[in-house]
């Protein structure tokens, strides 16, 4: 690229190189001599006079005007012009592209209803609320990442595909209810349907944080085997506990397989029992798993060529326009 004004490029430049190349026609390549039979006839030169024409050493070259000197020049000039390519370059522009997909499947089984989940006043309130709470902080941090939301209590349901629209992750996650996918947990399914969303994709670099109070009892495929899969998609997961381990058998947090899980596939264990533990959890996971955007920097560039090329064009017009004006006044004195 070369320019030569402030925001004027030119994207091939070495056609300016042909600019001369009328000249070296000229001085390489003469008009062409020949000859040819001839009648002799007395009052030629009374002709040549009449006609106006000059005579040479036997060949005939037509005289040129200087207006059509000055217009073939301009034309020539115009049309290596546009041959380079004139571009107006505009401001840079940077451009973010998602280096990594990021799924969140949250659990909303029935035990997620419980009041027992401390807001940072000290307050209890609903698990899932303040899951929502903490999340939607998370998700404001995202920005640029490609994130998907799956919902998961007795079947496992996409909330929000993989996209870089947060609002509407955020959105779907506050219209999201206990019980709206049944009151049991399905670990495994979540953690397949979350392998599913990443086949459509062609990042390299996939992370799921799973998030859940209670253990798997509702499962076609055991949690430990999905995360055995999901190691082999090179799908990192981090799972998440709020619940309690102590609590009743289908509503206890099963650490151990929590566990297991995010071992598994490369990926950590945190358990939080309050929205200030979960943010801290969060915090955690952003240090072990940081943000990742490509960022792509260009220029935009409008193409001027044709400026150029209809100002030749006309010029080119208006020499055939004069050129058939001047025959026509010649037919006339002829005529005459």
């Amino acid at each position: 690229m070369s320019g030569l004004a402030s925001g004027l490029m030119f994207s091939a430049p070495w056609a300016l190189l042909l600019l001369p190349l009328p000249l070296l026609v000229w001085w390489l390549a003469p008009p062409h001599r020949e000859r040819i039979a001839a009648i002799r006839v007395p009052f030629f030169q009374r002709i040549s006079e009449r006609l106006g024409l000059i005579r040479g050493s036997g060949s005939v070259v037509r005289k040129r005007r200087y207006w059509q000197w000055i217009i073939g020049t301009l034309v020539w000039l115009l049309l290596v012009t546009a041959l380079a390519r004139p571009e107006l370059e505009g401001d840079a522009v940077t451009l973010q592209k998602p280096a990594r997909d990021l799924i969140l499947a949250v659990d909303i089984s029935g035990s997620m209803d419980q009041q027992d989940f401390l807001s940072p006043a000290g307050e209890r309130t609903q698990r899932l609320a303040g899951v929502k709470s903490v999340l939607a902080q998370f998700l404001g941090g995202r920005e640029g990442e490609r994130v998907a939301l799956i919902v998961f209590g007795s079947k496992a349901f996409v909330q929000a595909p993989l996209t870089t629209d947060l609002d509407t992750v955020q959105e779907l996650l506050q219209l999201t209810e206990v019980g709206m996918a049944g009151p049991h947990t399905a670990l495994g399914d979540a953690i397949g349907l979350a392998i599913r969303q990443f086949e459509t994709s062609d990042i390299q670099q996939r992370l799921l944080i799973l998030l859940s109070d209670g253990s798997d009892t509702a499962s076609r495929m055991s949690p430990i085997n999905a995360a055995a899969i999901a190691a082999q998609q090179r799908v990192k997961i981090l799972t998440v506990g709020v619940g309690d381990p102590h609590g009743e058998s289908d509503n206890r947090l099963d650490i151990d397989t929590m566990t297991a899980i995010a071992t598994r596939t490369g990926g950590e264990f945190f358990f939080a029992n309050d929205q200030q533990a979960l943010a801290r959890v969060y915090q955690q996971i952003d240090a072990l798993a940081p943000k990742k955007v490509d960022s792509e920097t260009f220029r935009p560039r409008q193409s001027l060529a044709y400026f150029p090329l209809a100002l030749a064009l006309t010029l080119a017009m208006l020499s055939v326009a004069l050129h058939m004006l001047e025959r026509a006044d010649w037919r006339r004195e002829a005529a005459s």
